[in-house]
């Protein structure tokens, strides 16, 4: 008994307060006060209330809350609670973060992280289940099509439950943006029925006024051989690149040919033969569009890394050879410019699909999905894993199945990635290097945390809300990915940290590292043109007509800068990687990990901004400054 001063923290977003009244308990050990209802939210307020509390509390436990709707039912984002008192030392501190719907109970435990085994009284076992319980009606499992990892159910906006919707500024920003960028289109695109593309240098005609410095470059050079290769290993699809460890069986080569073959052979023995295989849009049907069939390719592509750090372009294949058929025409860096030109733009165009359908897509957004959702389900807010990860027609689908079958554990974690590529010794794949250095500063800081929750192996094979969100990602979200490497429980403190390093990695800097390089390299159309209007040439006679009848007319290539813009820009609210104003732990064991990490990020932040002052081609993408703290679009 006594009195306690209680503060409560309204979100600044646009709509974050309500004009309804919320009622206030709190729970301790031996008793619960009910404060009645006391307090009216306003948007970005700190509201402070002093109560007399006639009962013995004990240990504080737990805040509760609950909205009374009046003639309008207006939601509330609470932050965060702290409460001063009998028995507290300084302040309590319970977070939020979260809307408060309804007429639904929010429970707020005390922010100490908190194992369901640690919990030997079972004082907040039933504030664990119950939480659980409501989210699991909450966060249900869907299903888009068969053969791709799980999504969260719904099939709009307003499906989705509130905590995982934009915030109203940005959601307004978000709409905004699209409309104008509609509307310009609309403006602009009209024009494009009564205009055809003459020359290669008429794709300047939609090529963005706002250019960033390295789309100025590209649309410069982007004829270069050198180009073509530094893109596999630093431009906006870094994932496909691999060393050789032997000639692929799909590259035949035909007679008269022996000299390719032997040098091949000697890169390959030098340990300088790089490839990309694009084996997966094999066989895919492509679209019609404004009335016209469109095609699509699979090449291969092998190239040779220079002493130099140079990786330049041997050969190219634009199909696998079939049965029965003659050998698949070769292209050379020898051939006729025009010819070489298009074979090159055939194999930029096939990045862009699995660069957005197989990079971005998949492995960045549906991939964390799986891992928001599995977390919702699986870990109550007291679990110290759930705070260290809250850290913040029919062509497409064929290829989403068909990558969907390809995902490896180890292609998510860029230790094994890199050394199953090859990348780990090439000092000009930027990439590789930042990738590493992230992942080595994101697996010290959960390595951390874990040291601190689980002090042996046994606690982590024994923490039952653990073992069911692994199990919920692997057999559920990814539908068994266990033969794939994925886990199916976690064994250890070592098999703990990679799992949860490679869940944060995937949201934040391997999204990164394929989400901001768009408006760089997909401004300049034939760079990376989105669809191709003629299938793949069979001879060499190639001149500019014949690659500007295959290359996007000016409709299709208007509506590519569009959406390039609109998805590549950097957005106006922009949270960086371990820089989220939540505050989910409250011990001080666990905020003095998180400066570590922050100090460590500023640290690289740095040292890449050092570097890349020296560059001809500076790489940012997995700058800590500019990886967002989750993925957003």
């Amino acid at each position: 008994m006594g009195k306690y001063k209680i503060l409560v923290v309204t979100g600044d977003s646009l709509l974050a307060g309500s004009t309804n009244l919320v009622q206030l308990w709190l729970v301790g050990e031996h008793a619960e006060a009910d404060l009645g209802k006391q307090l009216r939210p306003l948007r970005g307020r700190k509201t402070e209330l002093e109560i007399d509390v006639p009962l013995h509390l004990g240990r504080l436990l737990v805040v509760k809350l609950r909205k009374h709707k009046g003639l309008l039912d207006s939601d509330w984002f609470c932050k965060w609670i702290t409460v001063q008192g009998p028995g507290i030392q300084g302040e309590a501190f319970f977070p939020c973060y979260s809307w408060v719907q309804g007429k639904e109970t929010i429970y707020l435990p005390e922010g100490t992280a908190l194992k369901v085994n640690d919990d030997t009284k079972n004082l907040f076992r039933k504030y664990r289940e119950q939480e659980l319980e409501d989210r699991r009606n909450v966060y249900r499992w869907g299903s888009w099509k068969e053969g791709l990892i799980l999504p969260i159910a719904g099939s709009t906006e307003r499906d989705l439950p509130r905590n995982q919707r934009f915030m109203e500024d940005k959601d307004l920003d978000f709409s905004l943006s699209l409309a104008k960028v509609l509307k310009d289109f609309a403006i602009k695109g009209t024009l494009d029925f009564v205009s055809r593309v003459q020359h290669l240098e008429d794709y300047q005609k939609v090529f963005p006024h706002s250019k960033t410095a390295l789309a100025g470059r590209v649309r410069d050079s982007w004829k270069e051989d050198a180009l073509f290769g530094y893109q596999f290993l630093n431009g906006a699809n870094p994932m496909l690149l691999r060393r050789s460890k032997r000639l692929p069986a799909r590259l035949v080569l035909p007679p008269g040919m022996e000299d390719l073959q032997t040098q091949l052979e000697k890169e390959l023995k030098a340990g300088s033969l790089f490839e990309a295989d694009f084996s997966l849009l094999d066989g895919v049907k492509p679209n019609v569009i404004i009335f016209k069939q469109q095609h699509v390719a699979a090449p291969l592509v092998m190239l040779k890394l220079q002493s130099d750090g140079r990786l330049l372009p041997m050969v190219i294949q634009l199909q696998p050879p079939r049965h029965g058929c003659p050998p698949p025409l070769l292209f050379l860096p020898s051939d006729p410019p025009m010819a070489w030109l298009l074979a090159k733009i055939w194999v930029r165009s096939s990045d862009f699909q699995v660069h957005q359908l197989q990079s971005h897509l998949l492995r960045g957004h549906l991939m964390a999905e799986v891992i928001s959702v599995a977390t919702m389900r699986s870990l109550p807010s007291l679990h110290p894993i759930y705070k260290v990860v809250s850290t913040g027609s029919g062509g497409h689908v064929d290829i989403l199945q068909r990558a969907t079958a390809c995902l490896t554990y180890r292609s998510f974690c860029p230790p094994d990635d890199l050394a199953d590529r090859g990348l780990l010794d090439v000092k000009s794949s930027l990439y590789a290097r930042d990738a590493l250095r992230l992942w080595e500063i994101i697996s010290r800081y959960v390595g951390r945390m874990v040291e601190l929750f689980y002090k042996n192996d046994r606690e982590v094979k024994e923490d039952p809300e653990l073992q069911v969100w692994c199990r919920e990602v692997t057999e559920i979200g990814l539908l068994g990915a266990q033969d794939r490497g994925f886990p199916l429980s976690l064994e250890s403190r070592a098999q703990l940290c990679r799992f949860v390093t490679m869940c944060i990695f995937t949201c934040t800097g391997q999204h990164a590292s394929t989400h901001l390089g768009q408006l760089d390299w997909y401004s300049w159309i034939p760079n990376g043109p989105c669809t191709m209007r003629k299938p793949p040439p069979t001879s060499k006679n190639v001149t500019e007509g014949d690659i500007l009848d295959a290359l996007p007319c000016l409709q299709q290539a208007r509506m590519q800068i569009t959406f390039t813009k609109f998805l590549g820009r950097h957005q106006p609210v922009m949270v960086a990687l371990g820089q989220h104003k939540e505050e989910y732990f409250s011990d001080p064991g666990a905020r003095a990990v998180l400066k570590q990490f922050q100090e460590e990020l500023a640290v690289m932040d740095k040292e890449i901004e050092v570097r890349n002052a020296s560059l001809d081609l500076p790489y940012e993408y997995l700058r800590p400054s500019m990886v967002e703290n989750s993925v957003t679009i």
